[in-house]
């Protein structure tokens, strides 16, 4: 669940929030500062905290601090970080506190030497788990739920593959993770593979990033994408790997193709910026209308909205511009101020706009606060209409794999109408992407083996048993 902070900010700021980015290198010599680019690259999925510890064969390096990646680190602090191994993190808080102390990686040492983990995702049964540990006299530092893998990596006896084996049979949820020891790197996806991770190559070593984006910046050639279930080993004898569960079933959230990953980003071998396109050409498809132009709320609905200006036949316009340099300082506890923290994020451009009947692509509405005063925004720049076209189905209903919509209170659409949300937020008329749309226009259809998408928080069949006082179904 999200900390207090990231409620206000989200309420100026109403959008779904990234998870976290993972980032690992092997056998390189410079594999501290390549893992500082890689998280770099990953900084959209987590803006909270950063850390990067290496190993260089018989001990462990790092540091960790909160903000961006350029405010985590100086050049002092990761010249002090060393070896031919490292992992990397950027976070934002779905699971924890947003403290120092719940900075990624975490680092324990215990009866086989030091551990490093690195984790995306959410694990749905980590207060059971934890409970069941500090029962049998486990000490916690963090509140977060990576901690329940290290502790079930460290109380098992094993070595650690067979100890990382066992573990992972014993968590639920949404993990994409990197452990590291003095002489390995592991990674781990979950059976569902509700999260992203790639394997790439670079020289004589390794690279695993949440997202392909982040090879590009290092040099690393792609080499596939790591498999539902599966655990990577690479060490000093090479790469191998293995599956440490037998029922598998990919399903990837969706929301990673709408929103979350970057538009140079290439998921399961479908590039991001032209499924978004595809959505966009999809949704002009489904619910065309009568504009003058069309326009995108930056940065990731803009692919969408050149997707149906282009099947529309209709002028990709800036309509509204992105203030990149605005930080959280300026957040006010009154409405007032609120409306105003939204101008200060992002401002109509009112030659575009003015006098015309606008179509404002937006990938997703939330709690509809932003939506509403967006819409105004365009009417007090002149728009003589504003039509709104949203590129996924309804959110109604709350994640639990890593993404901070944790209730159903905080879901406009989970008790409104979609005529109800147009009234609220004001436009002349509103449409969702239809679920079979999406599916199509991503190019991952459901009936294909092992080709899935969590459609939980759109229709509220949850791919894994959710450990929650809701009501749920399980996809089969």
């Amino acid at each position: 669940m999200s900390d207090g902070m990231n409620r206000e900010h989200d309420d100026l700021w109403d959008k779904l929030n990234e998870e976290c980015g993972v980032f690992g290198v092997y056998n390189h010599p410079d594999s501290p500062q390549l893992t500082y680019y890689g998280i770099h690259a990953l900084q959209h999925r987590g803006q909270e905290s950063a850390g990067i510890c290496a190993s260089d064969g018989e001990r462990f390096t790092y540091h960790r601090g909160m903000g961006l990646v350029t405010e985590a680190f100086s050049n002092d602090e990761l010249s002090k970080i060393f070896g031919r191994t490292a992992i990397g993190h950027v976070r934002y808080t779905t699971a924890g506190d947003s403290r120092i102390e719940n900075a990624q990686p975490l680092v324990f040492k215990y009866n086989n030497g030091s551990l490093a983990l690195a984790h995306n995702g959410n694990l749905v049964n980590a207060e059971q788990v934890r409970h069941q540990l500090e029962r049998q006299g486990s000490i916690f530092q963090t509140t977060s739920d990576t901690e329940v893998i290290a502790h079930l990596i460290a109380r098992s006896g094993y070595e650690i593959e067979e100890a990382v084996r066992e573990s992972l049979r014993m968590i639920k949820g949404a993990y994409a993770l990197l452990i590291m020891t003095e002489d390995k790197l592991i990674a781990a996806l979950d059976p569902n593979g509700l999260r992203p991770l790639s394997l790439g190559k670079l020289g004589d070593g390794y690279v695993l990033a949440s997202e392909t984006c982040a090879f590009e910046v290092v040099g690393a050639s792609y080499l596939r994408e790591v498999e539902p279930g599966e655990m990577i080993i690479i060490d000093e004898n090479g790469i191998r790997s293995e599956r440490f569960s037998g029922q598998t079933q990919r399903s990837i959230c969706s929301f990673e193709y709408i929103y979350f990953a970057r538009p140079d980003s290439d998921i399961d071998g479908i590039n991001v910026h032209q499924a978004r396109k595809e959505l966009g050409r999809m949704l002009q498809k489904e619910a065309p209308i009568e504009a003058d132009v069309v326009t995108g709320v930056p940065d990731s609905s803009i692919s969408a909205a050149i997707g149906y200006a282009e099947a529309a036949g209709l002028p990709y316009e800036l309509g509204l511009v992105k203030n990149r340099y605005v930080g959280r300082t300026f957040i006010q506890p009154n409405q007032e101020m609120r409306a105003r923290g939204v101008r200060m994020k992002l401002s109509a451009v009112r030659k575009v706009v003015e006098g015309k009947r606008v179509v404002m692509i937006d990938d997703s509405i939330v709690r509809g606060t932003t939506s509403g005063r967006i819409v105004s925004m365009l009417r007090e720049a002149g728009a003589k209409e504003v039509h709104v076209r949203i590129s996924s189905p309804p959110v109604k209903n709350p994640c639990f794999y890593g993404i901070d919509t944790s209730s159903r209170e905080e879901l406009i659409a989970a008790d409104k109408t979609v005529e109800e949300i147009r009234e609220f937020i004001g436009a002349d008329s509103l449409y969702f992407l239809s679920p079979e749309g999406m599916i199509e226009a991503i190019g991952r259809p459901d009936n294909e083996p092992n080709r899935g998408h969590c459609l939980a928080c759109f229709n509220g069949c949850y791919p894994t048993e959710i450990y929650e006082d809701t009501k749920n179904c399980v996809a089969k």
